[in-house]
Protein backbone atom coordinates (compact mmCIF):
# COMPACT_ATOMS: atom_id res chain seq x y z
CA UNK A 1 0.00 0.00 0.00
CA UNK A 2 1.86 2.82 -1.11
CA UNK A 3 2.19 6.12 1.56
CA UNK A 4 -0.07 8.53 1.88
CA UNK A 5 1.36 12.03 0.53
CA UNK A 6 0.66 15.48 2.00
CA UNK A 7 -0.40 17.75 -0.68
CA UNK A 8 2.62 19.71 -1.70
CA UNK A 9 2.21 23.94 -2.23
CA UNK A 10 4.85 26.00 -0.68
CA UNK A 11 7.64 24.16 0.53
CA UNK A 12 7.57 22.12 -3.12
CA UNK A 13 11.26 22.84 -4.00
CA UNK A 14 12.39 24.35 -0.83
CA UNK A 15 15.85 23.15 0.88
CA UNK A 16 16.19 22.06 4.46
CA UNK A 17 19.21 21.19 6.73
CA UNK A 18 18.59 18.80 9.52
CA UNK A 19 21.02 20.07 12.24
CA UNK A 20 21.52 18.67 15.39
CA UNK A 21 24.08 16.91 17.91
CA UNK A 22 26.17 13.87 16.23
CA UNK A 23 28.96 13.29 18.29
CA UNK A 24 28.40 13.25 22.26
CA UNK A 25 25.02 11.31 21.46
CA UNK A 26 24.97 7.89 23.23
CA UNK A 27 25.66 5.63 20.12
CA UNK A 28 26.23 7.23 16.63
CA UNK A 29 25.77 3.97 15.24
CA UNK A 30 21.94 4.38 16.33
CA UNK A 31 21.29 7.95 16.00
CA UNK A 32 22.77 7.24 12.50
CA UNK A 33 20.09 4.26 11.75
CA UNK A 34 16.80 5.25 14.16
CA UNK A 35 17.69 8.81 14.57
CA UNK A 36 15.12 11.77 14.14
CA UNK A 37 16.54 12.84 11.00
CA UNK A 38 15.48 9.32 9.76
CA UNK A 39 11.96 10.68 10.11
CA UNK A 40 11.95 14.30 9.67
CA UNK A 41 13.76 13.90 6.28
CA UNK A 42 10.85 11.35 5.01
CA UNK A 43 8.60 13.89 6.22
CA UNK A 44 9.52 16.84 4.82
CA UNK A 45 10.36 14.69 1.39
CA UNK A 46 6.47 14.02 1.51
CA UNK A 47 6.22 18.04 1.30
CA UNK A 48 8.87 18.23 -1.48
CA UNK A 49 11.65 19.22 0.48
CA UNK A 50 14.94 18.69 -1.09
CA UNK A 51 16.38 17.17 2.25
CA UNK A 52 20.31 17.62 3.67
CA UNK A 53 21.01 15.29 6.19
CA UNK A 54 24.96 15.41 7.29
CA UNK A 55 24.48 11.78 7.81
CA UNK A 56 23.82 11.25 4.15
CA UNK A 57 25.65 14.29 2.56
CA UNK A 58 25.13 14.71 -0.74
CA UNK A 59 27.94 14.11 -3.48
CA UNK A 60 30.25 17.12 -4.08
CA UNK A 61 31.56 16.52 -8.00
CA UNK A 62 34.95 15.82 -8.47
CA UNK A 63 35.27 15.07 -4.39
CA UNK A 64 34.89 11.72 -3.96
CA UNK A 65 33.37 11.29 -0.06
CA UNK A 66 34.04 14.56 0.88
CA UNK A 67 33.64 15.16 4.49
CA UNK A 68 31.70 12.01 4.93
CA UNK A 69 30.62 10.89 8.52
CA UNK A 70 29.81 7.72 9.41
CA UNK A 71 29.74 5.48 13.30
CA UNK A 72 33.44 5.54 13.05
CA UNK A 73 34.36 8.98 12.34
CA UNK A 74 35.38 9.82 16.24
CA UNK A 75 38.10 7.76 15.94
CA UNK A 76 39.91 9.90 14.16
CA UNK A 77 39.35 12.20 17.53
CA UNK A 78 41.10 9.53 19.54
CA UNK A 79 44.38 10.74 18.12
CA UNK A 80 43.90 14.29 19.67
CA UNK A 81 46.54 14.90 22.02
CA UNK A 82 47.45 18.27 24.73
CA UNK A 83 51.25 16.92 24.16
CA UNK A 84 53.99 19.61 22.60
CA UNK A 85 56.15 18.67 20.24
CA UNK A 86 56.13 18.11 16.41
CA UNK A 87 54.57 14.81 16.26
CA UNK A 88 51.48 16.45 18.29
CA UNK A 89 51.18 18.78 16.30
CA UNK A 90 51.11 16.28 13.29
CA UNK A 91 48.68 14.67 15.26
CA UNK A 92 46.34 17.78 16.02
CA UNK A 93 46.73 18.63 12.42
CA UNK A 94 45.49 15.19 10.90
CA UNK A 95 42.69 15.58 13.65
CA UNK A 96 41.96 19.33 12.52
CA UNK A 97 42.34 18.54 8.68
CA UNK A 98 40.22 15.56 8.89
CA UNK A 99 37.10 17.47 10.33
CA UNK A 100 37.91 20.85 7.87
CA UNK A 101 35.98 18.89 5.43
CA UNK A 102 33.07 17.96 7.27
CA UNK A 103 32.69 21.71 8.40
CA UNK A 104 32.90 22.91 5.38
CA UNK A 105 30.55 20.51 3.38
CA UNK A 106 28.34 20.90 6.41
CA UNK A 107 28.18 24.85 6.58
CA UNK A 108 27.75 24.66 2.75
CA UNK A 109 24.40 22.60 3.27
CA UNK A 110 23.68 25.36 5.83
CA UNK A 111 23.97 28.20 3.16
CA UNK A 112 22.02 26.22 0.73
CA UNK A 113 19.04 25.66 2.35
CA UNK A 114 16.49 28.03 3.06
CA UNK A 115 15.42 26.83 6.26
CA UNK A 116 16.88 24.70 9.29
CA UNK A 117 15.80 22.24 11.52
CA UNK A 118 17.61 21.94 14.81
CA UNK A 119 17.33 19.13 17.54
CA UNK A 120 18.73 20.75 20.47
CA UNK A 121 17.91 18.90 23.78
CA UNK A 122 19.60 20.81 26.51
CA UNK A 123 21.38 17.55 28.14
CA UNK A 124 24.01 17.16 25.08
CA UNK A 125 26.90 18.86 24.74
CA UNK A 126 26.95 20.11 20.91
CA UNK A 127 29.48 22.98 19.32
CA UNK A 128 28.71 22.52 15.37
CA UNK A 129 24.46 22.94 15.61
CA UNK A 130 25.04 26.43 17.59
CA UNK A 131 27.53 27.08 14.55
CA UNK A 132 25.08 26.56 11.96
CA UNK A 133 22.17 27.75 13.65
CA UNK A 134 23.90 31.49 14.23
CA UNK A 135 25.13 30.66 10.30
CA UNK A 136 21.29 30.41 9.67
CA UNK A 137 20.34 33.39 11.15
CA UNK A 138 22.89 35.68 10.42
CA UNK A 139 21.36 34.76 6.50
CA UNK A 140 18.27 35.91 8.28
CA UNK A 141 16.85 32.54 7.43
CA UNK A 142 14.63 30.16 10.09
CA UNK A 143 15.37 28.32 12.42
CA UNK A 144 13.16 25.31 13.73
CA UNK A 145 14.40 24.43 16.96
CA UNK A 146 13.32 21.62 18.61
CA UNK A 147 14.11 21.81 22.72
CA UNK A 148 12.62 18.89 23.98
CA UNK A 149 11.84 17.91 27.95
CA UNK A 150 14.50 16.38 29.86
CA UNK A 151 14.37 13.84 32.57
CA UNK A 152 16.19 10.97 33.93
CA UNK A 153 13.34 8.23 35.30
CA UNK A 154 16.20 5.35 35.97
CA UNK A 155 18.14 8.10 37.94
CA UNK A 156 15.14 8.38 40.25
CA UNK A 157 14.66 4.85 40.30
CA UNK A 158 18.69 4.42 41.09
CA UNK A 159 18.34 6.85 43.73
CA UNK A 160 15.07 5.39 44.90
CA UNK A 161 17.42 1.85 44.69
CA UNK A 162 20.50 2.77 46.86
CA UNK A 163 18.06 5.14 49.51
CA UNK A 164 19.02 2.61 52.43
CA UNK A 165 22.87 2.53 50.85
CA UNK A 166 24.64 5.63 52.11
CA UNK A 167 27.86 5.12 50.36
CA UNK A 168 26.12 4.22 47.26
CA UNK A 169 23.83 7.27 47.33
CA UNK A 170 27.32 9.53 48.03
CA UNK A 171 28.72 7.82 44.70
CA UNK A 172 25.41 8.73 43.06
CA UNK A 173 25.43 12.44 44.40
CA UNK A 174 28.42 12.74 43.53
CA UNK A 175 27.97 11.34 39.64
CA UNK A 176 25.21 13.48 39.26
CA UNK A 177 27.15 16.71 40.03
CA UNK A 178 29.92 15.54 37.99
CA UNK A 179 28.25 14.94 34.71
CA UNK A 180 26.20 16.76 35.33
CA UNK A 181 22.89 15.27 35.02
CA UNK A 182 20.32 18.32 34.35
CA UNK A 183 17.28 17.64 34.23
CA UNK A 184 14.85 19.91 32.09
CA UNK A 185 11.22 19.10 32.33
CA UNK A 186 9.92 21.91 30.96
CA UNK A 187 12.27 21.52 27.83
CA UNK A 188 13.06 25.39 28.30
CA UNK A 189 16.35 26.79 25.42
CA UNK A 190 19.81 27.92 26.89
CA UNK A 191 18.67 31.64 27.37
CA UNK A 192 21.07 33.08 24.17
CA UNK A 193 19.14 30.97 21.80
CA UNK A 194 15.84 33.25 22.12
CA UNK A 195 16.76 36.21 20.91
CA UNK A 196 18.91 34.57 18.03
CA UNK A 197 16.15 32.07 16.78
CA UNK A 198 13.07 34.38 17.80
CA UNK A 199 10.60 33.22 20.02
CA UNK A 200 7.92 31.97 17.92
CA UNK A 201 10.14 29.16 16.42
CA UNK A 202 10.09 26.81 19.59
CA UNK A 203 8.92 23.29 19.49
CA UNK A 204 8.73 20.96 22.41
CA UNK A 205 8.86 18.22 20.39
CA UNK A 206 8.51 16.09 16.65
CA UNK A 207 5.30 15.27 17.46
CA UNK A 208 5.26 11.30 15.69
CA UNK A 209 2.83 9.43 16.98
CA UNK A 210 -0.04 10.65 14.61
CA UNK A 211 1.98 10.16 11.45
CA UNK A 212 3.45 6.74 12.50
CA UNK A 213 1.05 4.59 10.65
CA UNK A 214 0.85 6.98 7.35
CA UNK A 215 4.63 6.42 7.03
CA UNK A 216 5.16 3.12 8.43
CA UNK A 217 7.79 3.81 11.50
CA UNK A 218 9.11 1.34 13.39
CA UNK A 219 9.65 2.31 17.11
CA UNK A 220 12.18 4.17 17.74
CA UNK A 221 13.71 5.40 21.26
CA UNK A 222 11.66 9.00 20.81
CA UNK A 223 8.94 7.49 20.66
CA UNK A 224 8.72 6.28 24.46
CA UNK A 225 10.40 9.57 25.02
CA UNK A 226 7.30 11.63 23.73
CA UNK A 227 4.88 9.23 25.22
CA UNK A 228 5.97 10.92 28.55
CA UNK A 229 4.49 13.99 28.20
CA UNK A 230 1.88 16.46 26.43
CA UNK A 231 4.13 18.08 23.86
CA UNK A 232 2.67 21.58 23.58
CA UNK A 233 3.99 22.69 20.49
CA UNK A 234 5.20 19.89 17.70
CA UNK A 235 6.91 20.34 14.36
CA UNK A 236 5.45 17.83 12.43
CA UNK A 237 1.73 19.20 12.56
CA UNK A 238 3.52 22.97 12.09
CA UNK A 239 4.97 22.01 8.82
CA UNK A 240 2.27 20.59 7.26
CA UNK A 241 0.45 24.38 8.18
CA UNK A 242 3.58 25.75 6.70
CA UNK A 243 3.29 24.24 3.32
CA UNK A 244 -0.21 26.22 2.89
CA UNK A 245 0.55 29.24 4.45
CA UNK A 246 3.48 31.14 5.71
CA UNK A 247 3.62 32.16 9.65
CA UNK A 248 3.46 35.33 10.75
CA UNK A 249 5.87 36.22 13.50
CA UNK A 250 5.28 38.95 16.78
CA UNK A 251 6.01 42.25 16.88
CA UNK A 252 6.88 43.78 20.20
CA UNK A 253 6.70 47.16 18.81
CA UNK A 254 3.29 46.55 17.14
CA UNK A 255 1.81 44.40 19.76
CA UNK A 256 0.80 42.35 17.23
CA UNK A 257 1.66 39.54 14.32
CA UNK A 258 3.05 41.16 11.09
CA UNK A 259 4.31 39.57 8.38
CA UNK A 260 7.29 37.24 8.92
CA UNK A 261 9.51 38.03 6.02
CA UNK A 262 12.74 35.66 7.16
CA UNK A 263 10.74 32.92 5.12
CA UNK A 264 11.90 33.45 1.33
CA UNK A 265 10.94 30.59 -0.44
CA UNK A 266 12.27 31.22 -3.93
CA UNK A 267 9.66 30.66 -7.03
CA UNK A 268 11.76 29.71 -9.72
CA UNK A 269 10.71 29.18 -13.35
CA UNK A 270 12.97 27.75 -15.48
CA UNK A 271 14.04 29.66 -18.61
CA UNK A 272 13.43 28.39 -22.18
CA UNK A 273 16.56 28.36 -23.91
CA UNK A 274 16.15 29.72 -27.96
CA UNK A 275 18.63 27.87 -30.13
CA UNK A 276 20.95 30.34 -31.58
CA UNK A 277 22.04 28.78 -34.65
CA UNK A 278 23.17 30.41 -37.49
CA UNK A 279 19.64 28.69 -38.97
CA UNK A 280 17.55 30.43 -36.27
CA UNK A 281 19.29 33.89 -36.91
CA UNK A 282 17.68 36.37 -38.50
Amino acid sequence: MPKKKVQANLLKGARAYLSGPMDFVASRADEMKFGWRNRVGEFLGSLGVIVFDPWNKPEARGLYEYGREGADTTETRNRWTFAQGREAAIARARCSGKFWETLHIDLRMVDTSDFVVAYCPTNIYSVGTPHEIALTRQQRKPVLFVSPPVKFPALEGLKARLKDDPKGSALLEKLVSEAPLKENPLGVPSLWYLPLVGPDNFFDGFGFAPYVKRFGWKPIPLDEHEKDYKIQNPLLPFLEKLNRKLPPKWNNAQKQYVRNDDWILWKLNRLKLKSTTKGDQK
